[in-house]
């Protein structure tokens, strides 16, 4: 089959053998990953200069492991965002201290402010020798007998299209994804929204990861760089539209209710930002893989950010599509079956931690509990007076 906008051509004219969409966490990793193999990698992003995105901004044991593996690490931690050994987290009158899981031998997990996190992975992968192209937009997809063979590119500004060609497009543009929706990629598992979030930067907090938790409510809190903590508030979803008419004061109230001593500290210190937030919580798994393109990232899966998941869940994607991918990207029936295998290993990896996430999502109280946040290994239990 072929749709419109197909561009015709033949296999000679294959410039690239990987064109990634999208240059954020998911994308940039994965560019980096393929270029490293020894591929010809294309990586375009619509914006022209990376900012903060929405996020929790902590990245788990195996997402540090990723780091330190992909010896990117080092210039993370340089970023001055501090080790966060240690979790604390409060359910009604039960309080249980500990330490994340260790994962190949990695102790600490981190936390580092978008802006400076991504800007690292895409000079990783520029020197892996990924061509970049940011402020550029992916108009369309090129397909030829019902496999995309390349991509339509323009300047965000609406310049002249260009045509790209590739053995693979990768897409990595997020829950929105343009690549997405041009290959129609069914979705497989899908569930109701649970909870809407906002979130600010807030001074002179203790550098102490906490979570807290109530019939109907979550707070975070989440030290990051320059010693700003990030102080996040979870609503149940039908209260979004209140709400967002009044983040600021709802996320305080929120706060105060559910972490009274949080609350407390934040008098000693101020806001740095404007409240940040989304009612778009989606939870879904997305076909990963067809004829000449693969979903990573948040445009393949996605789902409440209330364990945090998103960060980690993209590089353990990225490294997984590499590894699957190997050195058989050249022959398509050898590419075929390396996608098919990243796709059924991605939703063994990943759909544990989506029911978790689900469970958590709800926020119906259990005290004392049968599961922690954050992978959390106890080594303490108190109980409040």
């Amino acid at each position: 089959m072929t749709r419109t906008g197909a561009a015709a051509g033949n296999k000679e004219d294959v410039v690239y053998d990987v064109i990634v969409v999208g240059a954020r966490v998911a994308g940039a990793s994965t560019a980096m990953l393929l270029a490293r193999a020894g591929y010809r990698v294309l990586m375009v992003d619509r914006d022209r200069v990376v900012r903060d995105a929405l996020s929790t901004l902590y990245i788990h044991q195996p997402g540090v492991a990723a780091l330190h593996r992909w010896n990117v690490l080092p210039e993370v931690v340089a970023t001055g965002c501090p080790p966060l050994e240690r979790i604390r987290h409060t359910a009604g009158h039960t309080v249980l201290e500990g330490t994340p899981c260790r994962t190949d031998g990695v102790p600490a997990a981190y936390a580092p402010r978008r802006r400076l996190l991504d800007p690292i992975l895409i000079r990783a992968a520029v020197d892996a020798g990924v061509e970049y192209r940011p402020n550029t937009s992916v108009n369309d997809l090129l397909f030829e007998d019902g496999r995309v063979v390349g991509v339509r590119t323009g300047s965000v500004r609406g310049d002249a299209e260009h045509i790209e060609r590739a053995r693979l497009v990768v897409g990595a543009d997020g829950m929105h994804s343009t690549v997405a929706a041009r290959v129609r990629a069914p979705v497989l598992l899908q569930d109701p929204h649970h909870t809407c979030v906002y979130y600010t930067y807030w001074s002179g907090l203790p550098p102490r990861l906490r979570t807290f938790e109530a019939p109907g409510r979550w707070v975070a809190t989440i030290p990051t760089n320059d010693g700003a903590t990030l102080v996040a508030a979870y609503f149940r979803q039908e209260l979004f539209t209140a709400v967002r008419g009044d983040a600021p004061n709802a996320l305080l109230g929120q706060v105060e209710k559910t972490a009274p001593e949080v609350r407390e500290e934040m008098a000693a210190g101020h806001r740095l930002e404007h409240v940040h937030g989304t009612g778009d919580q989606r939870n879904f798994f997305r076909e990963a893989q067809g004829p000449g393109w693969v979903l990573v990232g948040d445009a393949g899966h996605h789902k409440d950010s209330i364990t945090a998941q998103g960060i980690t869940d993209a590089f353990c994607q990225a490294q997984l599509l590499a590894d699957c991918v190997g050195d058989g990207l050249q022959d398509p029936e050898s590419l075929s079956t390396a996608l098919k295998r990243f796709a059924e290993q991605r939703l063994d990896a990943l759909l544990p931690a989506y029911r978790g996430t689900l469970k958590e999502a709800r926020m119906e109280s259990r005290v004392p509990r049968t599961d922690v946040p954050l992978g959390m290994e106890i080594d303490q239990e108190l109980a409040i007076p």
